[in-house]
């Protein structure tokens, strides 16, 4: 009999890291099938099932190599799971217990979140300081070999149990990259993952930028925190580029800071237990600080909710590229003790009632990843040139004898003294998604728009 006696309800991706909020294998699937649902007849499921036993009885009997009717079974099942979608899966006991595993130990990992797209296991992103980022690994490479074995025909919960491992120990990742001759080669040792979550840091002084790398559950205080401690901020940069997603109530909460009423999301399916509506609420809600959304193809499932639902209150701008469209919702449910289903029971829905799933959210304003050259005043040296050379130049001798003793000091690679809570306009030029963000963002505050 199968149990759903535990329901892990998800809004993130499958990732090779060791973080239990973030183990929902996604994937970019259909909503709906090409032919219309015509439901089976008493007789049609009875021929169905003798089909069935009668090919079971011939692969046991004929088939070259010994095999028992168990085996065939979970091997049916698994390839039955996979046909419907690609978050769905049958997990024999074994694939149950790296679950629990996953879910609720440590184990070691590369920190990177991984899809299916057209037919290939991609990456969707890194994670920011992870071993993967480290070693270069970037969002969109195919991941054509894990160690010696080919990932063509693998499913997405195969491939993550290859990359986890034991803290230290290493694996080599074969990958095509766009605009690379021929595949590359990365070594990446594994690691037990800490992510932080929220990044605070201040532009110009006046405005606020926040980065989420991932939704779990310290993000909405985080972000309350930042609020907080930067009172006088006019304008607010949500980063959600490479996010993969993560708890649901967290994606919801942030929402719900700046949103007063309605549905932030609301998700269907074919049992009525499955649809439920996630809404706003007034208290503590900030409805006048303009807000820009930043989103790519990383952006994916609690990302996606967010940027959405603030797109469709019309209490943001939504800046970038499109997003993956990871917006399916997934239920573990144990058959007996020792092995489970995870199936696809419902689709999330935003605010004007639009999905999510395989069409993901389009920006307001699209804007791609690069960096913007521009050419000096011509004019000769000013007074703050000078001024600003020099401090430059005693903070690099200052420096040589006598190292920063605030935290958020760094040294760049030129031995520049950096201050890691403050975007610099180089940082920006460096970002043309980021730069246009903080411009449009200016725009907003001097018009007054942006707000509710």
């Amino acid at each position: 009999m199968i149990k759903k006696s535990k329901k892990i309800i998800l809004a993130g991706l499958t990732s090779a890291i060791a973080a239990a909020y973030l183990f929902g294998s996604f994937a970019q699937a259909k909503d709906a099938s090409d032919t219309k649902y015509v439901p089976s007849t008493a007789k049609e499921k009875l021929e169905a099932y003798i089909k069935f036993t009668q090919i079971l009885n011939v692969i046991e009997s004929q088939y070259v190599d010994d095999i028992n009717t168990t085996d065939l079974v979970d091997k049916a099942l698994k390839g039955l799971l996979v046909n419907l979608d690609a978050h769905s899966t049958f997990m024999d006991t074994k694939a149950y217990k790296d679950l629990n595993v996953q879910t609720k130990g440590e184990f070691g990992g590369l920190g990177i979140s991984i899809g299916m797209k057209d037919g290939a296991l991609t990456v969707i992103a890194p994670i920011d300081g992870t071993p993967a980022f480290k070693a270069g690994v970037k969002a969109g490479d195919i991941i054509l070999k894990i160690d010696e074995v080919a990932t063509i025909g693998m499913n997405i919960d195969e491939s993550v149990k290859l990359m986890r491992g034991k803290p230290k120990t290493s694996l080599v990742l074969t990958i095509i990259r766009e605009k690379e001759p021929k595949p590359l080669k990365i070594k990446i040792v594994r690691d037990i993952i800490k992510i932080q979550s929220v990044y605070v840091k201040t532009i110009e002084e006046r405005l606020l930028y926040i980065h989420i790398t991932s939704f779990d559950q310290k993000v909405v205080e985080g972000i309350k925190k930042a609020m907080k401690d930067n009172h006088t901020t006019q304008g607010l940069i949500l980063d959600l580029r490479n996010n993969p997603g993560g708890l649901l109530d967290q994606a919801v909460g942030v929402v719900d800071l700046f949103v007063e009423e309605g549905a932030i999301v609301s998700q269907k399916g074919k049992q009525k237990t499955e649809n439920m509506s996630y809404d706003a609420h007034k208290a503590n809600t900030n409805t006048n600080t303009p807000i820009v959304v930043l989103v790519n193809g990383g952006s994916a499932s609690a990302s996606e909710i967010v940027a959405g639902a603030l797109q469709d209150f019309n209490r943001s701008i939504v800046i970038g590229e499109k997003t993956f469209g990871k917006g399916s919702v997934q239920v573990v449910m144990p058959i007996g003790h020792n092995e489970a289903l995870k199936l696809t029971v419902a689709r999330y829905y935003l605010p004007s009632g639009r999905t999510i799933q395989a069409l993901g959210v389009t920006p307001d304003i699209i804007v791609h990843i690069g960096k913007i050259d521009y050419i000096e005043d011509p004019v000769l040296l000013k007074e703050k040139d000078l001024k600003k050379h020099l401090e430059g130049e005693l903070a690099k001798i200052d420096f040589n004898t006598t190292k920063p003793k605030d935290s958020n000091l760094s040294v760049d690679s030129n031995g520049t003294i950096v201050n890691d809570t403050i975007i610099t306009e180089d940082q920006l030029y460096k970002d043309t998604q980021l730069k246009s963000a903080v411009d449009i963002l200016k725009a907003l505050i001097i018009t007054n728009k942006g707000r509710k």
